[in-house]
């Protein structure tokens, strides 16, 4: 087990794994105080060596370690994989491939929804995760042993934990395949300020309030990325929407935003969002954004959903397989009120083992019992 700090020892070691079906790899980087993620470690095993990459030692060149990650003859492992995908995505242009995420296959598998990867380890690897250095500072140098034994068992156990699963998936690989695509998609990690405004939750379905939040949220992000910095640090998503409330229009106004103050409203970023918000006003009504839909469940339907969620349970237990992955809250509610539905579990292969059934309790062909503290599912004869 190496702590790798020179290119010659990179490249080497990514030499020797050229022809290997799998390599395992982890990361530990920084985000508290900055808007894009700052790499500290790259941790690699190949079947029989392991190594923690410094990808801050100076002078590095980590091409080598690019090519491995890109070279699709070899599938590399990751477990709840989706934020260092998103780093490699953003430093090297590209999302490696081909991967295997460990977390979504053991939901595949009935683990459980988004299990942790020190089950796995204990489960099946028989491992103990140290979990002493967790909250370290994966940027100080020199990097203790102990930091690094942490690291590299992120990705030595990981070795067994995917042998394991994969051996585990046997005919639902196909089913892996398709929760694999969110995260195999680029889409998955582009961080476009026009589209920011959707992760905060406002009630209102006023356009033009909408149009104030947009251009507001569009305008954190930008100023985030640009200086580097977490978007809270540049404006509160709760400062976001009171700005967006009450649409000030000079800097006396906005200084009484809560927490921001008048040296903030003088400022080039107070002058800015003045500029943002008036913009937004200014819109033609064909240009501003549409409310999300809204789906009101019809009266009557709350025992229905109700059943369907036992169903979907006693379905789940039988074919060993995590709920998430089968159905939300929100799918059993549009289940109930439309046989239409478009939602995931109506299709593929959630509707061979639950959409099915879910139709058939709706409409009354089948029923639930219970026997031997046991739900038991009880088909009915269809009416003459």
């Amino acid at each position: 087990m190496t702590l790798i700090t020179d290119s010659e020892s990179l490249a080497a070691f990514c030499r020797r794994q050229e022809d290997t079906e799998f390599v395992t790899v982890d990361t530990e980087f920084l985000r508290d105080n900055s808007y894009w993620p700052k790499l500290c470690l790259v941790q690699i095993a190949g079947p029989e060596e392991a190594v923690a990459v410094d990808t801050l030692a100076e002078g590095l060149d980590i091409d080598p370690l690019v090519a491995l990650l890109c070279d699709e003859t070899i599938l590399k492992v990751f477990h709840s994989g989706r934020q260092d995908l998103e780093i490699f995505y953003h430093l090297i242009g590209r999302l490696p491939a081909p991967i295997f995420d460990t977390q979504v296959a053991a939901m595949v598998c009935g683990f459980g929804d988004s299990v942790g990867y020190e089950t796995l380890a204990r489960q099946l690897a028989g491992a103990r995760i140290d979990k002493a250095s967790r909250f370290t500072d994966w940027s100080r140098r020199p990097l203790t042993e102990r930091q690094i034994d942490y690291a590299l068992a992120d990705v030595t156990h990981l070795r067994k934990v995917y042998r394991k699963l994969k051996k585990r998936l046997g005919e639902r690989a196909d089913w892996l395949t398709e929760e694999m695509a969110v995260l195999t998609d680029p889409e998955t990690y582009e961080l476009r300020p026009e589209a920011a405004w959707q992760r905060l939750k406002t009630r209102s379905r006023d356009k033009r309030h909408l149009a104030v939040v947009r251009a507001l949220a569009a305008w954190r992000e930008s100023e985030a990325q640009a200086r580097d910095l977490p978007r809270g640090r540049v404006l509160r998503d709760d400062q976001v929407l009171d700005i967006a409330a009450h649409r000030p229009k000079s800097a006396q106004d906005l200084a009484r935003t809560r927490s921001l103050g008048r040296k903030f409203a003088d400022s080039r970023q107070g002058q800015a969002v003045l500029k943002t918000i008036a913009d937004a006003l200014a819109l033609p009504d064909e240009a501003l954004p549409e409310p999300p839909p809204q789906r009101e469940l019809p009266n009557g339907l709350g025992p229905l959903v109700d059943l369907l969620k036992v169903l979907l349970r006693a379905k789940c237990e039988e074919h060993d397989v995590a709920l998430k992955l089968v159905a939300s809250s929100s799918d059993l509610e549009q289940i109930a009120a439309d046989d239409k539905a478009e939602v995931r579990a109506l299709a593929g292969w959630r509707r061979e083992i639950f959409g099915e059934d879910a139709l058939a309790l709706k409409h009354g062909r089948l029923a639930l019992g219970a026997r031997d503290n046991a739900v038991e599912l009880v088909e009915l004869e269809p009416e003459e």
